[in-house]
């Protein structure tokens, strides 16, 4: 920039930049990568919601051809179809202003494919925002987004007209209260710009979602057809001596009284009665065996769907000996693991070696534990014959990490004030273990604010975030990271994706 010769105008020339530089040195690489997370997480919860509405617009279409809901069905399937079409549209402009804000930033694409632009930049968004007019130009199309989605229908506009979670609002400051494009936009760096536009998208999509589904409620419940369908089979044991009766219950995963199924094991038709049958055999030989179970139902088409599976079951050798796990099919560290033992012999002549693991207990029932990860192995000796048995050790699964009763997407603002505790779930295990959460970071951001708070927790309790968790209001996002948690092995872990949160 050239020098006035005027002495006044040199200096406030001078200030200016002298300020610019100041501000952009404020910019910090902590603050740019708190916006990232935020950004990152708004972009993934749109894609989420995105899909449930995949869902409700699939199960209106195949409303319309059921004689039941068709006549209502005919209303509201293009109320919905309306809504999706106005959201893709302002979706795809936003859009169009992330890549027009990006080039403003000095857009390139490395070697790699990836984007590489200056993050910190203040004057993109300010000179694309209020100097070329784009930010009067993003309100009104937002303003006419909520008319059009308002106009759908009377019914929508009473539902929704005094809680429609785009606002086009100022943004109140320090200062008072800014209009939309200097509260948004002025001097805002370009990665906390994106940010913002990311919300306003998710802001849509949960504007799109909550519509469409008001217009689903008004024809009835989402209904998931069958499109997958499977033999169930149970067995009395997978471990027999010989002569012992083996027992397999067996019926169709899709059962319904008004749908002819049939149902054979090993080439023996089963009688079925409330949807499953038996089938009983004596074990013989020894060594592994298997037992095929096959057979077929009448589908939703009225067409007959073939169905298969093979189960095994072992045959031990008399006076042998034999050891099975009782919960799983693996060893988990920090947990109590049991096992049956079967010698074949009287415990005074049995002897029992574990290697990288502990036996506790007598008899057949014992309990196992392990300390790392890789192999394990029991060998039971009984009368001078030794036979070695090996497992693997594995880990306890992640948990999954919950605020009330979410694990991340979008939550009520006022159900998310309300909680106290961040905690681990451990879902779908057989065994009893627990997980603390030991340490964490929260970003928050609510509407129209351009900075991100940050809180760093030291345990599960939400208390040093109080402050922030009451400020909180629809719109607002809540990013968890740095997630450790300690469970029963004692060893801290971090967990990996964790949740993010879009208040409405």
């Amino acid at each position: 920039m050239a020098l006035p010769r005027e002495p006044r105008q040199k200096m406030i020339n001078i200030m200016y930049l002298v300020l610019t530089a100041i501000l952009a040195l404020n910019v910090s690489a902590e603050v740019i990568e708190a916006f990232k997370t935020v950004d990152k997480s708004l972009q993934s919860s749109s894609k989420n919601i995105s899909a449930s509405n995949e869902v409700l617009y699939k199960s209106l279409n195949d409303k319309l051809t059921d004689s039941k809901t068709s006549v209502q069905a005919a209303v509201w399937q293009p109320n919905a179809e309306k809504a999706k079409k106005y959201a893709a549209a302002i979706a795809t402009y936003i859009d169009g202003l992330k890549q027009e804000l990006k080039m403003g930033a000095g857009l390139k694409i490395k070697d790699d494919g990836k984007e590489d632009f200056k993050e910190d930049n203040l004057d993109a968004s300010t000179r694309i925002f209020e100097t070329a007019g784009k930010g009067e130009e993003l309100k009104a199309k937002l303003e006419a987004f909520k008319k059009e989605m308002l106009d759908i229908d009377p019914k929508i506009r009473a539902q929704f007209e005094n809680n429609f979670p785009v606002s086009t609002e100022g943004v109140e400051g320090k200062e008072g209260k800014k209009d939309f494009t200097t509260g948004y936009f002025h001097m805002t760096p370009t990665v906390a710009a994106l940010t913002i536009l990311s919300k306003f998208q998710n802001n849509i999509r949960t504007v799109e979602n909550q519509i469409v589904s008001y217009c689903h409620s008004q024809v009835g419940a989402v209904e998931v057809h069958m499109d997958e369908v499977g033999v169930l089979v149970g067995q009395s044991s997978n471990y027999l001596m010989p002569g012992q009766e083996l027992t397999v219950t067996a019926g169709v995963g899709a059962y319904s009284s008004t749908v002819k199924s049939s149902i054979s094991i090993n080439g023996s038709p089963i009688n079925l009665v409330g949807g499953q049958g038996e089938y009983k055999t004596k074990a013989t030989g020894t060594g592994k065996h298997t037992i095929q179970v096959s057979g077929s139902f009448t589908g939703e088409d009225g067409k007959a769907v073939p169905i298969s599976k093979t189960i095994e079951y072992v045959v031990g050798v008399p006076g042998g000996a034999a050891v099975m796990l009782d919960k799983m099919n693996v060893f988990y560290i920090g947990v109590d693991n049991p096992i049956t033992i079967s010698s074949g012999s009287g415990w005074d002549k049995t002897t029992v070696t574990p290697a990288g693991c502990t036996i506790t207990g007598t008899g057949s029932n014992r309990i196992v534990r392990v300390t790392a990860i890789g192999a394990a192995s029991i060998t039971v000796t009984a009368d001078g014959k030794s036979s070695k048995f090996d497992f693997r050790v594995k880990r306890i699964p992640d948990p999954i990490i919950k605020v009330g009763p979410s694990g991340g997407g979008t939550m009520q603002a006022v159900v998310f004030r309300g909680q106290q505790f961040v905690r681990a779930d451990l879902e779908n295990f057989d065994f009893e273990a627990r997980f603390n959460v030991t340490g964490a970071t929260i970003y928050f951001n609510n509407p129209g604010d351009r900075n991100v708070k940050k809180v760093t927790l030291s345990s599960g309790s939400l208390g040093p975030a109080g402050d922030y968790m009451k400020s909180l209001v629809p719109g607002s996002t809540v990013i968890f990271d740095n997630i450790r948690v300690v469970g029963p092995d004692g060893v801290t872990r971090t967990i990996q994706n964790p949740p993010g949160f879009s208040l409405f």
